[in-house]
């Protein structure tokens, strides 16, 4: 899906987690792993609603460490465990997607190479994600993610 379209619409951040790929996969189903993990360092989840289906929606606010408020949205085009989500991503709901999102999943060994994709509609709206730090902010993500579910994965 990725291949045709152009780079400069795309934001690409992975990481290499320390837990197989089920128990990765299964961070992303849930919103009481979600709230726990989700989000740049400092932010906090709070889950409104959540059907992890095709065609469901997570509706979430996160919760700045400044104590600005972030309504956002997320409706779910594809669910192929444990390899594939695909998603519209919105902010306030009534309200256009602000970009697509599509995160892989790929087995390394007993660990999970993720991958999450962001397709904004013109380069300008992903170049303005860039200035608003979501590199840095992807990352931070997939790290929190990564603490959460090795401490999951090595308690159990």
């Amino acid at each position: 899906m990725t291949a045709e379209l152009d780079p400069a619409r795309i934001l690409k951040v992975d990481r290499l987690v320390r837990a197989p790929i089920s128990l990765v996969f299964e961070m992303f189903s849930d919103a009481r792993h979600l709230d726990a993990w989700w989000g740049p360092d400092g932010f906090q989840n709070e889950t409104h609603e959540m059907d992890f289906s095709v065609g469901g929606l997570w509706r979430y606010t996160m919760h700045g460490p400044d104590g600005k408020d972030w309504p956002n949205w997320i409706r779910y085009r594809e669910i192929s465990p444990p390899t594939r989500i695909a998603y519209e991503h919105g902010g306030e709901m009534g309200e256009p997607a602000h970009f697509d999102g599509i995160i892989t999943f790929e087995s390394e060994g007993d660990k999970t190479r993720i991958t999450m994709i962001l397709i904004f509609p013109t380069q300008a709206a992903r170049d303005a994600t860039f200035k608003f730090g979501a590199v840095e902010g992807g990352k931070q993500t997939l790290a929190r993610l990564d603490a959460y579910v090795s401490a999951l994965h090595t308690s159990s």
